[in-house]
């Protein structure tokens, strides 16, 4: 232990020491300027992105030619808040800074202006790069599982949670926990972090529920329906939650753009009543008739949205299966459902509907848009698309939306934000990317991928970031997650 300690001292040391002469090797203003019509080219992208007034900062490195890199950061229309001058292309803004800058350019816009010196001594002035500062805060946590994005190594995954306000990222239940069993689908009550659940499968396994201050484990599998609970969506109210009840396979193909495809073969929808510990169900939210999948409420608890699709034949092709947007009214107080309706009858021109999400207040429903299926995460069509409730008009997200997979969405509890869960990066790893959103327009802003404090973090990361939740908090004890596991 005493030789670790050394050994982190003398790296510490070493690290201090490599930055000072780093920050040694310019100084002061570059001289024998030039100026360039167009920005730099940063990475991870943040030109044009609109930031929240709490976010932490973006690290970045200038992917630009040069010796010496001259960086400013500030308001629009101020002097410089911080200066950054190096020999390293790579920028980290110091959070105390940051968090300055923020609040002092809240409601306005900051900039970006890199400065590159070249072998020949002459410095490059780009344009600067503008990025507009909202003024509405943004959920301080993100919740997300982590997990190769093959199946060959599912054994190492886990629920992790995020302070979006630093880079902090603490475990919530990892399956090295719990004897290496599946930890997935983990939902919360308006983002409340005191009132969730997370799916464990196997040996042990059950629906971890916590509610008013406890943790338990449950079996919320309806009664006569043969497929146990899987996609979950809690009610506004915290009494009840949907689930669909999915037969789910795998497949795997050699050839074609999409080598693994994940597939409904049957699928009802249920409503788990926590306080009775009960599970129920409809005759027109259950059958061979139709798959039901992927539940979400609308924020006064009387509309369950869903999607569903035509009932799985045996040998059908899977790329024929299309899923549409539908809803049904429900009734709390007696616990029962009125007719089905369809929202959008995308089979009907060749398209299928996955992962429904209406905004806090009520005005909003977004959706993910692919060619067939409801595994969207593994089709690069895939697309955000968002629905006006009022006129049911909808229209596709481009402000937001790439030429890669860009699916599973959130909305932050005030509305304003969305996070959602896209491959641009490296068209191999979902990376959680966040968006501003005028709920008066309905149009978002440029969006920024989550904050790292390495800017090439995201280079090195292996893992994939599935179902990403705004939570107005962090998770407290988790610890009891891994003692619920072990109950029977």
């Amino acid at each position: 232990m005493k030789n670790r300690k050394l050994a982190m001292k003398q790296l510490n040391q070493y690290i201090v020491l490599l930055l000072a002469i780093l920050f040694a090797a310019c100084s002061g203003k570059p001289k024998n300027v030039v100026t360039a019509d167009r920005e730099p080219s940063l990475y991870p992208q943040v030109a044009g992105a609109t930031f929240p007034v709490n976010i932490a900062a973006p690290t970045f490195m200038i992917d630009e030619k040069g010796e010496k890199f001259y960086t400013e950061i500030g308001k629009v229309g101020s002097e410089p808040a911080m200066n950054f001058c190096s020999s390293s292309a790579v920028v980290v803004p110091q959070l105390k800074k940051w968090r300055e800058l923020l609040a002092e350019a809240s409601g306005s816009e900051i900039y970006l202006r890199v400065t590159v010196t070249g072998e020949n001594g002459v410095s490059t002035q780009f344009a600067d790069v503008i990025c507009p500062v909202s003024a509405d805060s943004i959920d301080e946590y993100l919740a997300y599982r982590l997990l190769y994005p093959g199946y060959e190594l599912w054994k190492e995954m886990g629920i992790y949670q995020r302070n979006l306000t630093d880079y902090e990222q603490i475990a919530v239940l990892e399956n090295n926990d719990i004897d290496q069993q599946c930890v997935n689908c983990h939902s919360f009550a308006g983002g409340a972090p005191e009132t969730m659940m997370i799916h464990v499968r196997g040996k042990q396994g059950g629906t971890l529920i916590r509610k008013d201050g406890k943790t338990v484990k449950v079996n919320p599998k309806c009664p006569g329906l043969e497929n146990g609970s899987t996609y979950p969506a809690w009610h506004p109210s915290g009494k009840f939650i949907a689930f669909s009840a999915n037969n789910i396979q795998q497949f795997f193909h050699s050839k074609g753009t999409k080598t693994i495809e994940v597939s409904d073969l049957s699928a009802d929808m249920t409503v788990y009543d926590i306080e009775h510990g009960e599970a129920i169900t409809a005759p027109q939210l259950s059958g061979d008739e139709w798959m039901e999948t992927f539940p979400t409420w609308a924020p006064d608890g009387t509309t369950l949205y869903f999607c569903r699709a035509k009932g799985y034949t045996q040998g059908e092709a899977l790329d024929s299966i299309r899923y549409d947007l539908c809803k049904v009214p429900f009734d709390a107080d007696k616990r029962s459902f009125g007719s089905v309706e369809v929202v959008l009858p995308a089979s009907e021109q060749g398209k299928s509907v996955s992962f429904p999400r209406v905004s806090p207040d009520g005005r909003w429903l977004m959706f993910t848009l692919s060619d067939y299926g409801n595994f969207s995460i593994w089709h690069p069509e895939s697309d955000l698309w968002l629905m006006n409730l009022a006129d049911g008009t909808m229209r596709a997200a481009d402000e937001i939306n790439s030429d890669n997979v860009d699916s599973y969405h959130s909305w932050s509890s005030n509305g304003k934000w969305v996070v959602f869960s896209s491959k641009r990066m490296d068209g191999l790893w979902a990376r959680p990317f966040i968006a501003s959103f005028n709920t008066e327009t309905g149009k978002f802003g440029k969006p920024f991928v989550v904050p790292q404090k390495d800017p090439l973090y995201y280079d090195d990361f292996m893992k994939t970031y599935n179902i990403p939740e705004f939570i107005t908090g962090p998770i407290a004890n988790t610890g009891e997650f891994v003692s619920a596991v072990q109950k029977e």
